[in-house]
C-alpha cells in the first residue's frame, strides 16, 4: 500500500428542488422504466420518433409503430398508461430517499454515457460523488478461497486509502470482502445490484449494503420493488464495468459470473487485470485464462495504482480544493468532448476573449479537467 493517502471530506449534498414540469419529466422516465420491453434501445428510437420523454409517453399508435416497436411492446406501454401515473411514481421515490439520474440530467454518471445500452434511467440510495470517477471494481467468484479473500481485502483497502472508490455487485465471496475493505479503511465504495435499490441482496449482506448507502451508494437501473432475479445479474454487469477506470477479477472459475464483467470491461475499453492462481486451482482457471488472453496479470497492488497515477489524481484533487472553479471554466467546459478541438475553435464557440480561454485550460489542465492530445488541441479528461 502506498504511503501517500488523499483524504477528502464530502458532505451530503443540498439538492435544490425540482420545478413541476421537471418533475414531471422525471416520472415519465421512470414510467417507461416499468414498461416491459422497453429498453435503452427502444426508448431511444422512441425519443428519435418524438422528441421529448413526454411526446414519447403521449405517443400515438402511428408514432410507436414508426419508431418500430413490436405489438406485444406498443401494448405493454398502452396498458402502462393506464396504470402508471408519472407524477405519483416521482412521489414514490421522493418518499423513498431514492435519487434517480436519466439521461437527461448533468449529473448522470460520465462512465455511463457512451456505452453500449446505457441505462436510460439510474436508481441511487446514498450519494453518488465526484471523486467516483476514480473507481475500479472488484469482483469475483461468491466461493472465494483463503487466496482470494485475501487479495480482494488486500486490494480493496490499498484503493480506499489512495482515494480510489471500489465498485463491486454486493455479492457473497469476493465482492462482500472488497466492499468492506473499503468501507474499513474510511474509503468509498458503490455496490451494484440486479434488484431495486430497495431489495439488498442476498439477505447476508442486508446490513452491508445499508452501510454502503450511508457511506457511498447503491445504485441500480431496476425499478423499485424489483426482485432479485438471476436474469438481471448479467446484465447489471456492464453498469459494474462502465463506472470503473479498470476491472479486477480476484478469483473465478471457468463459468463464473465474473467473466461476464471482463467481457463488458473488454467491450467498454476499460483496462482489465486478472490475478493469476494455482493451475491446480479450478477456482482460479476463469483468471489464468484472461491473462492467457490478453488481460494484465495483477502481481501487486501498485500494478492497478501505477495505472490510475493516483499520485498526479491527488495533487488534482489538491489544486481543485485549492483553486476555487472560475465561473467561465463551465462554459469552456462544455465546449469540449472526447474529440480533440483546437483552442481558437473553442474560443469562438464559448464567445469569450482568447487570453482569458488560454489561461482557463491552463488552469483546467493542472485540475485535470482537460487534456492536450496534442499542442493547442484539447480534450475533456
Amino acid at each position: 500500500v502506498r504511503s501517500e493517502q488523499f483524504i477528502v471530506l464530502q458532505t451530503s449534498p443540498t439538492l435544490p428542488p425540482r420545478c413541476p414540469m421537471c418533475a414531471e419529466n422525471t416520472g415519465y422516465w421512470i414510467a417507461f422504466n416499468r414498461v416491459n420491453g422497453i429498453g435503452p434501445a427502444r426508448l431511444r428510437a422512441l425519443l428519435e420518433q418524438c422528441g421529448t420523454i413526454d411526446r414519447a409517453w403521449r405517443a400515438s399508435v402511428q408514432e410507436l409503430r414508426a419508431a418500430r416497436l413490436d405489438r406485444t411492446t406498443i401494448e405493454a406501454l398502452l396498458e402502462a398508461r393506464r396504470t402508471v401515473d408519472p407524477l405519483r411514481e416521482v412521489e414514490r421515490i421522493q418518499r423513498s430517499g431514492v435519487t434517480v439520474y436519466t439521461w437527461d440530467d448533468a449529473e448522470y454518471p460520465n462512465g455511463l454515457r457512451t456505452i453500449d445500452r446505457s441505462p436510460p434511467v439510474l436508481y441511487v440510495r446514498g450519494v453518488l460523488a465526484p471523486q467516483d470517477d476514480l473507481a475500479v471494481a472488484i469482483v469475483g467468484t461468491r466461493h472465494a478461497s483463503m487466496y482470494g479473500r485475501e487479495v480482494a481485502h488486500t486490494l480493496g483497502a490499498a484503493l480506499a486509502q489512495n482515494g480510489v472508490t471500489v465498485v463491486s455487485g454486493l455479492a457473497l465471496g469476493v465482492d462482500t470482502v472488497a466492499h468492506r475493505a473499503a468501507l474499513d479503511a474510511g474509503g468509498r465504495t458503490i455496490a451494484v445490484l440486479g434488484s431495486g435499490v430497495d431489495e439488498l441482496y442476498p439477505a447476508q449482506n442486508r446490513a452491508l449494503g445499508e452501510a454502503i448507502a450511508e457511506r457511498g451508494a447503491v445504485v441500480s437501473d431496476y425499478a423499485l420493488g424489483t426482485k432479485p432475479d438471476a436474469r438481471n445479474f448479467p446484465p447489471r454487469n456492464r453498469i459494474i464495468s462502465a463506472l470503473s477506470r479498470a476491472v479486477v477479477i480476484v478469483e473465478a472459475g471457468e463459468r463464473s459470473g465474473a467473466l461476464i464483467t471482463a467481457e463488458f470491461a473488454a467491450e467498454q475499453g476499460r483496462e482489465l487485470f486478472a490475478v493469476p492462481g494455482s493451475i491446480l486451482n479450478a477456482g482460479s482457471v476463469g483468471c489464468n485464462n484472461l491473462i492467457r488472453d490478453g488481460a494484465t496479470p495483477l502481481l501487486s497492488t501498485d500494478d492497478v495504482l501505477n495505472f490510475l497515477d493516483v499520485e498526479r489524481v491527488g495533487f488534482q484533487r489538491a489544486v481543485r480544493s485549492a483553486i476555487p472553479a472560475e465561473p467561465d471554466e463551465a462554459r469552456v467546459l462544455a465546449q469540449l468532448n472526447s474529440e480533440p478541438r483546437h483552442m481558437d475553435e473553442v474560443v469562438r464557440a464559448a464567445a469569450l476573449p482568447s487570453s482569458q480561454v488560454s489561461s482557463l485550460l491552463v488552469v483546467m489542465e493542472i485540475k485535470g479537467l482537460v487534456r492536450q492530445p496534442s499542442p493547442m488541441h484539447y480534450v475533456k479528461a
